[in-house]
């Protein structure tokens, strides 16, 4: 505390200075219109750079992450093509590209601008809507596994029923032995779902992954949700609980891509029809 004291004796001069320049300088600020309006706009101008250079930094930190993630999408999208299809390097930033004519699936890419992960039905806002040919019913998934499914639509944007939303339901299997069950969200943790409806006698082990059946006309066979993490059979009954690690990280979700299998309306034409019967 003493040398605080004479550390003020000893600049006193100049700290009654700075005290007195900056009492001057709000005077003048707040007295003067042309010079507060120029104060204002020039402290403006510096808090937007301010804003833009952080934001910039953040950005970069975040573009290996974004790469690694636009990577394993175009990974796993070669994989859905013919090995002798080209894709013009322009096509991947059009959003009206042609699927090769042996898919019976067509891939539309876009991007998460809002997501929620903390209510019982979560929803999830994309930057694609009718412009960009994204349709309600659409599957939507990302390069780590599977998202949700397309709920509305505007010209420019869509929803979409996330998979953490307790009113989805999608047909899934165990990849090792094709034993398919109803897959759904309790409502609890943001990294868990449960799967249902496997029988008790279908081989389960931990860390066996999770799937997509195919059953349904939205998403294809084989599209990643999870891996096995526990399981159990309820006394009396004749179907495991299987609790399924999600393969997606939906608090860090930012590119996804919208899926439509190009005749799923002759198959529900034709399925409403038999169901008639």
């Amino acid at each position: 505390m003493g040398e605080v004291i004479r550390f003020i004796q000893k600049q006193k001069f100049l700290l009654f200075f700075l005290i007195f320049e900056s009492f001057s300088f709000y005077l003048i600020v707040n007295y003067n219109q042309t010079q507060k309006e120029t104060f204002f706009s020039s402290s403006n101008r510096f808090a937007a750079t301010v804003l833009e250079i952080s934001g910039n930094t953040r950005g970069y930190f975040f573009l290996k992450k974004a790469n690694d993630e636009l990577s394993r999408e175009n990974a796993y999208l070669k994989t859905l093509l013919p090995e002798q299809s080209v894709i013009n390097i322009d096509d991947l930033f059009d959003f009206s590209y042609e699927t090769p004519e042996n898919s019976n699936y067509t891939y539309i890419p876009a991007k998460v601008i809002n997501n929620s992960i903390n209510k019982s039905n979560n929803y999830i806002t994309l930057n694609s809507g009718e412009n960009h040919n994204v349709k309600a019913g659409m599957g939507v998934i990302s390069p780590r596994g599977l998202v949700g499914i397309v709920s509305n639509v505007s010209s420019h944007y869509a929803t979409v029923l996330s998979l953490l939303n307790t009113k989805f339901r999608v047909s899934a299997k165990l990849r090792d032995s094709d034993y398919f069950g109803s897959l759904s969200w309790d409502g609890k943790s943001y990294r868990q779902v449960v799967l249902s409806e496997i029988p008790a006698h279908a081989p389960v082990h931990i860390g066996e992954a999770v799937v997509t059946s195919g059953y349904s006309a939205i998403f294809p066979e084989g599209i990643l949700i999870g891996i096995v993490e526990n399981f159990i059979i309820e006394e009396g009954e004749g179907f495991y609980t299987i609790k399924v690690k999600l393969s997606v990280d939906f608090k860090n979700l930012n590119y996804v891509t919208t899926v439509e299998k190009i005749t799923a309306d002759e198959q529900h034409e034709l399925e409403n029809i038999t169901y008639e019967y």
